[in-house]
């Protein structure tokens, strides 16, 4: 640190590394990272007693399926500027209340259209979640962990996930569906109220407001107990570039003109075969013939594959990012294509491993996304850009129910082999993306320490 009126805030992260402070980030944000996960796939488990309960169709549940995948579009926008704007700890307790608050009162609806406009609004706060829990995670993490403490807070969403199918075998027998989202609506509302007062914020957030600039003296001390910042010090984070307010134009510069655009593509297409995996593979199982329990088991061991993935594979991610991505879309193909050969012809055992091999590819690769993705932009930018991304890629999360509602009549094999297609789409708009970037980082070095891609 040349000037001592200068505190470079990444030098003093990399020179402390992980401290207790990161440890109970993490913690944070693997209960938050849980209660996610559970109410997005709340409704799919919800879904086979629903069509008993009110005596609809299937296919009538795809309006229902779609309507927290809106939500999401806007709310991780919405949120997103929150997060930029007033921090990430406010838009994570503000997702929290939202989404759990009509998650809760969802319990209480009596036909497809209250529960649809109850999941379209709790919506608005699931979509909030990961683009600000990425972005407190990286930001305040030093520079060789930014993204493997990112993967983890984000692989802990499908073991959130995997959660109702738990409850869809063992209490909605019992208590009936309204079960699954009376817990999905009280747990994130307790997490929101015990987070407002003891979930750290983002560092370098903090960098960049000047009001909080007492709250980051204070953490920095407890991070860097030898070290005093001097009288009047001005705080930067001298490995990135920020830019003044946000203006959506802004994720355009710095050469991302096409990276951008590619990366929403990206989002949406693995969004729209996650997507349809999640909200349609309880309900075609059990039209299959296949136990209501095996189906539920099976939506649960889809995600926990997905955390599974994320966390053995958050190194290697963290290391090669899009270059990673794209073998795992590749792997991703010929195992999605299979879970409806297995459903139909052999053993349960079979159904729960290939089904976890699914979400180990499919949520690994939305985990490692999540954080490549957010790491492409500065702090200023991040929960803004993270939380474009998630949105714009919304639309394929939302087109993947509704074709599967359009498609349901398709023998299960073959819905499922078509249902690869998004994966396969993807691994060369991934690729693409990873070339883009390679390219960009020769032309601007200094861009190599922003996104933190460890040496070798």
């Amino acid at each position: 640190m040349a000037d001592a009126q200068v505190v470079q805030v990444s030098h003093l992260l990399d020179e402390r590394g992980i401290a207790p402070f990161h440890i109970k980030l993490i913690v944070w944000s693997v209960f938050i990272a849980f209660i996610d996960g559970y109410d997005i796939s709340a409704i799919a488990l919800a879904a086979p007693e629903l069509v008993k309960a009110w005596h609809v169709s299937p296919a009538a549940l795809g309006p229902v399926f779609s309507a927290s995948l809106v939500g999401i579009l806007f709310g991780s926008m919405i949120f997103g500027w929150v997060g930029d704007r007033y921090g990430r700890k406010a838009a994570l307790v503000g997702s929290l209340l939202t989404f759990g608050a009509f998650t809760w009162i969802a319990a209480y609806s009596t036909n497809l259209e209250q529960m649809f406009w109850l999941r379209l609004l709790a919506g608005l706060g699931i979509g909030g979640v990961i683009p600000n829990m990425v972005a407190v995670n990286i930001e305040s993490a030093p520079r060789r962990s930014r993204g493997t403490l990112g993967l983890i807070a984000t692989g802990m969403v499908p073991l959130g996930g995997a959660i109702p199918g738990i409850v869809s075998a063992t209490l909605v027998p019992q208590y009936g569906w309204q079960v699954l989202f009376l817990i999905g609506g009280i747990a994130p509302i307790v997490i929101a109220v015990v987070a407002h007062f003891g979930m750290p914020e983002s560092i370098k957030y903090m960098t960049i407001h000047e009001g909080q600039r007492a709250n980051l003296v204070k953490l920095i001390g407890l991070l860097r107990p030898d070290f005093k910042a001097p009288e009047g010090a001005r705080f930067v984070i001298e490995d990135e570039k920020q830019f003044p307010g946000f203006n959506p134009i802004y994720l355009f510069k710095e050469g991302l003109a096409l990276i951008t655009p590619l990366l929403w593509l990206l989002f949406a297409l693995n969004l729209m075969g996650y997507f349809f995996l999640l909200s349609w593979t309880p309900t075609l199982l059990t039209a299959a013939k296949l136990p209501p329990a095996t189906a539920a088991l099976t939506s649960a061991s889809l995600q926990v594959g997905g955390t599974v993935g994320a966390l053995l594979l958050c190194r290697w991610l963290d290391r090669h990012r899009f270059l990673a991505i794209s073998v795992l879309l590749v792997v991703a193909v010929p195992v999605v294509g299979s879970i409806g050969y297995f459903g139909l012809t052999s053993t349960r055992t079979s159904l729960l491993i290939v089904s976890f091999l699914a979400g180990f590819c499919v949520l690994g690769i939305q985990s490692g996304i999540n954080v490549a993705g957010a790491l492409i932009y500065p702090t200023s930018l991040r929960a803004n850009g993270s939380g474009w991304q998630l949105g714009i890629g919304r639309l394929g999360s939302i087109v993947g129910p509704l074709l599967g509602a359009l498609f349901v009549a398709l023998p299960v094999a073959q819905l499922y082999m078509w249902s690869a297609l998004p994966f396969a789409v993807g691994a060369i708009v991934c690729f693409t993306v990873h070339r883009l970037n390679e390219a960009r980082l020769r032309e601007r070095p200094w861009l190599r320490d922003q996104q933190a891609a460890p040496a070798g």
